[in-house]
């Protein structure tokens, strides 16, 4: 659906002047809109899950630890698809106000992707560079957003969203490095073509939420702060936005209908998207590819066997 198509159906959690602000800018920065009840259940389990994953030595298909993460003192970069990992997760993705604001940005039929929960770690949390989503998980058109719940307060210093306003609509970067390997971020030469004095950084309190387009260039800053950064995602699209390539982050839910009705029609967009490597044996990590760790052979193995068993599940 074209924005002008979406903005013809009534809105149900946003401003005109809000959605408006994402078309025009592709982003947006909602605040307190999450209720806090459900911002203390999702602390709740999420402060559960940093418990389990105190004994890990490496990171898996489920933690993705930042290096010097031990058992008394956690260091987390990712929960990787927390839908699958707690049901209180799941239940949030699929019927709280998330989905009405997905629908007022997408349409009325939302279809689910996948979820992640990016930590930002106190005193160091690792950047996130430059880069674009939808070349990660390309779909067969633009719909395809992902909006962040901030679960703690968010100020300057602890490293929150950037983004880059308008980017959403000029080009498609490599994200390859010159000897082809998937670094998924911007080469050097185009992040130096940024216009990073333009950047809009997406402070907020907690029960915040933060929404940008699958084009936006986008990144964030190190965590240097004593407070972390939990940032809850969840991706979603219009229903008529199909993926043409395996998800990196498989989940029971991908393709879930979670508002409205399935399409009966794909939407194609005639504009070209940049293809990934094949995800379907394995994910690494964005910041193992961005900061390009090695990960040794057991652990690129287990992985994939734990990906398989998702596949299996589903």
């Amino acid at each position: 659906m074209t924005p002008e198509q979406i903005l013809s159906h009534p809105p149900l959690a946003l401003t005109r002047e809000q959605r408006e602000f994402y078309f025009d800018n592709g982003y947006l920065l909602v605040e307190r809109i999450v209720p806090q009840e459900w911002i203390d259940r999702l602390t709740q389990v999420t402060n559960e899950m940093v418990e389990q994953s105190r004994s890990l030595t490496k990171s898996d298909a489920v933690f993705d630890l930042e290096p010097g993460h031990t058992v008394d003192e956690p260091r987390l970069r990712r929960l990787t698809s927390p839908v699958e990992q707690h049901p209180t997760y799941w239940e949030f993705a699929s019927k709280s106000v998330v989905v009405d604001l997905a629908a007022d940005l997408v349409g009325p039929d939302v279809k689910f992707h996948h979820s992640k929960l990016n930590f930002k770690w106190q005193s160091g949390g690792e950047e996130v560079k430059w880069h674009q989503d939808i070349t990660y998980w390309p779909h067969t058109n633009y719909s395809p957003l992902t909006i962040g719940v901030y679960l703690h307060d968010v100020g300057d210093d602890q490293g929150p969203l950037g983004a880059i306003p308008v980017s959403h609509k000029g080009p498609l970067y490599n994200q390859y490095n010159d000897d082809n390997q998937w670094v998924g971020c911007l080469g050097e030469e185009d992040a130096r073509g940024i216009d990073a004095s333009t950047t809009d950084y997406l402070t907020g309190p907690a029960g915040s939420i933060t929404i940008h387009n699958c084009r936006l260039v986008h990144g964030s800053r190190q965590n240097m702060s004593d407070k972390g950064r939990p940032l809850l995602l969840n991706i979603y699209s219009s229903a008529d936005a199909f993926t043409y390539t395996a998800n990196p982050l498989p989940s029971k839910y991908e393709g879930a209908i979670v508002k409205g009705k399935p399409a009966l029609w794909a939407h194609h967009d005639d504009r070209p998207c940049l293809v990934p490597p094949d995800w379907s044996g394995g994910y690494t990590s964005l910041y193992a590819l961005q900061q390009q760790e090695e990960w040794d052979r057991d652990q690129i193995e287990k992985l994939a066997r734990q990906t398989a068993q998702i596949r299996r599940e589903d």
